[in-house]
């Protein structure tokens, strides 16, 4: 019979010296601890509305744990940063055990209160952790900005909104029948999660073609990752009331559904001019049974590209749709789709245009044609380049590039960087038609004699 008590003797004693070197703690200057980040950055925080919360975490490369004698914000209880350490809030939390190996988390929000500057400011502030006679810091900062705060907003009469800050819209805005917004050029409209635009009366975006001059609707969180995700606000929405809307080079970004329209009226119920919407969740514009008339018009990156449905009246002119999947959307349904029933007529012309998606994707017609009924049908594509696996039927098509890559500036969806702009040697320079339309989507002049397709000129 084998000796089992000195075994087991052995087996006890190697377990507590174990239990013993994982309870142990250093005391040495030369223990160190680290961070994850030495800097936290919040991007852009409306005042008076608090931010999502980032983290920084503290890392114990060594065997042994380190007492951490305190971790404290530098501004105290006054700073508009607040700190929860583990579970404790701050502003200073004492005492805490970080076993070998092992490491906690600093949960960190930011509230700014409002202030008098019109123009974005920033705050700062830092962490200390103090152990063993040692100090390390995190630098804090955050992007401050001023707003006016909507909630559930009513335009009854005849307003004008500026740039001077942006808006955030809580709940929904409704302009009423009757009543017109106008909004003048880099206004900024930060819709909330729940918050549509309903128009019964008119909208009217007076953008100019540049970034900071844009009239911009999108939602409300601009921290990463949530300030690039589709779906965080409703969209727009004209209902069949509605009379009289112009968007000029505005930019509607991660909507559920970009522009909706439905219902006739005067015509066109909608116009849309050197205007971008983009990343929507389900469909860039769709409408029902209505009118609209577009120009240097980019949908792009959306579940659904531009969707026409029932009857109407519409007119799309050196317009580009694009769809290529990315981390948020998957390109699945086609750029463009037209699907008519009823007895009212239908009317669509379009001109110059791009329809493209992805190469080895999932959709081969980028352009989807669905007719039922007897209604009288008149569908134009004058000039157009596309990826279609059969050109749409009924319809008349003239002087189409089929299946060709339209080669655009740049397309890099890992790191979602498009740029719907044509290459110097893309197949769609100098391939349109004369029309009206004098310039671009970047409002640079176009050449009267022979365009480039879609929403860019090549300069």
């Amino acid at each position: 019979m084998k000796p089992v008590l000195p075994l087991l003797c052995c087996l006890l004693i190697g377990l507590g010296i174990l239990a013993c070197r994982k309870d142990r703690f250093t005391t040495s200057a030369g223990a160190q601890l680290r961070t994850s980040v030495d800097t936290l950055h919040f991007d852009t925080v409306f005042t008076t509305v608090g931010s999502v919360s980032g983290v920084v975490k503290i890392f114990n490369d060594d065997r042994d744990g380190i007492r951490i004698s305190s971790v404290r914000l530098a501004g105290g209880a006054a700073s508009p940063f607040r700190i929860n350490v583990d579970g404790i809030p701050g502003p200073q939390v004492r005492d805490l055990e970080v076993a070998g190996n092992d490491s906690l988390y600093i949960f960190v929000t930011v509230t700014l209160g409002a202030s008098g500057t019109l123009q974005p400011f920033v705050v700062q502030d830092s962490i200390e952790i103090s152990w063993n006679g040692n100090r390390r810091w995190v630098q804090l900062d955050a992007w401050g900005q001023n707003a006016r705060f909507l909630r559930n907003h009513e335009v009854t009469g005849s307003e004008t909104w500026d740039s001077t800050l942006p808006y955030v819209i809580l709940d929904r805005l409704t302009i009423d029948t009757g009543a017109t917004l106008s909004l003048t050029p880099g206004t900024r409209l930060y819709m909330h999660a729940n918050a549509p635009i309903v128009v019964h009366g008119s909208l009217q975006a007076a953008g100019e073609p540049f970034d900071s001059t844009r009239v911009l609707f999108t939602g409300d969180r601009l921290d990463v990752p949530y300030r690039d995700f589709p779906a965080s606000w409703p969209g727009i929405y004209f209902s069949p009331a509605s009379r009289n809307n112009r968007l000029t080079a505005a930019w509607i970004r991660n909507a559920y559904q970009g522009v909706v329209l439905s219902g006739g009226g005067p015509a066109p119920k909608v116009i849309l001019e050197e205007t971008i919407i983009d990343n929507a969740y389900d469909a860039g514009l769709l409408a029902g049974s209505s009118s609209l008339s577009a120009r240097n018009l980019l949908v792009s990156n959306c579940g659904r590209g531009i969707v026409l449905e029932g009857s109407g009246d519409y007119s799309f002119v050196h317009c580009t749709a694009a769809g290529y999947s990315n981390g948020y959307v998957q390109h699945k349904e086609p750029v463009l789709g037209i699907y008519t029933s009823g007895s009212a007529p239908f009317n669509a012309l379009f001109r110059n245009c791009i329809f493209w998606g992805e190469a080895n994707g999932i959709v081969q017609n980028e352009v989807e044609l669905g007719r039922s009924g007897t209604a009288p049908f008149n569908l134009t594509f004058d000039q157009v380049l596309w990826r279609v696996r059969n050109a749409p039927s009924p319809a008349t098509t003239s002087g189409a590039i089929n299946n060709t890559d339209p080669q655009f500036d740049s397309v890099a969806s890992g790191r979602r960087y498009f740029s719907f702009r044509l290459a110097e040697t893309s197949p769609a320079l100098n391939k349109g038609v004369p029309t009206t339309v004098t310039t671009d989507l970047d409002g640079k002049p176009r050449p009267v004699g022979l365009p480039d397709l879609g929403a860019y000129e090549r300069q």
